[in-house]
């Protein structure tokens, strides 16, 4: 478990769009860029081990702009292939918000970053109370067969809360404006109605042109 002691103040940072990590969730990586791969050889020797997730801006005026929060994820396993390439696994550890981007030698972005009002991130397991599970469960159902998708129904059901409604929110192929929302939801039951809302959305034919706000 990492402690706010343990938070350091500038972290390598990895753009990639619609892909979302949240504190205590799991991330599978798969790294073979030069500049990704030096990254991670230099976050192996740090003491704290984090990597900074955040999404692009995708306008294509966006000219590589960040979203101001990420999460940031301690690299807890990762495998190296025959030809190079790292699988890597992300544990996320706590959402920070970017305080800018700083400048050096480095192939990859760094940032300076702020980790306050994050506090519930390096804290206990979430619950949420108001949590209808059964509505939840036949919405998700009729979204997954609506998208093609299958899962696991019996480990879903056991589910803790926090575990279901996270991993949702990453493994659901919404837009990255979406998944940012997700991210930034203050509490879980307000990451679960946004999730809802999504869901509900998306079955009622809703195109990926509308963001939430």
């Amino acid at each position: 478990m990492i402690s706010k002691t343990d938070l350091p103040d500038t972290i390598p940072v990895f753009p990639l769009p619609g892909a979302l990590l949240l504190p205590r969730a799991r991330l599978p990586l798969h790294l073979f860029e030069p500049r990704y791969l030096a990254m991670l050889d230099d976050v192996l020797k740090t003491s704290s081990r984090l990597i900074g997730m955040v999404q692009p801006y995708e306008a294509p005026n966006g000219g590589g702009k960040l979203h101001t929060i990420g999460c940031a994820g301690k690299v807890t396993a990762f495998s190296e292939t025959e030809d190079g390439r790292y699988m890597i696994t992300l544990s996320g550890a706590s959402r920070f918000r970017i305080v800018e981007e700083v400048e050096g030698f480095t192939p990859y972005r760094r940032c300076k970053v702020n980790w306050q009002g994050f506090d519930r991130d390096l804290g206990p397991t979430e619950q949420d109370s108001s949590f209808d599970r059964d509505k939840f469960m036949d919405a998700l159902g009729r979204y997954l067969v609506d998208q093609g998708l299958s899962t696991d129904w019996e480990s879903l059901g056991e589910a803790e809360d926090e575990l279901l409604i996270n991993s949702l929110s990453m493994l659901c192929p919404f837009d990255p404006e979406d998944k940012q929302a997700l991210l930034e939801a203050p509490s879980l039951t307000t990451r679960r109605e946004t999730l809802m809302t999504l869901i509900e959305f998306a079955l009622r034919g809703g195109s990926g042109e509308e963001v939430m706000q």
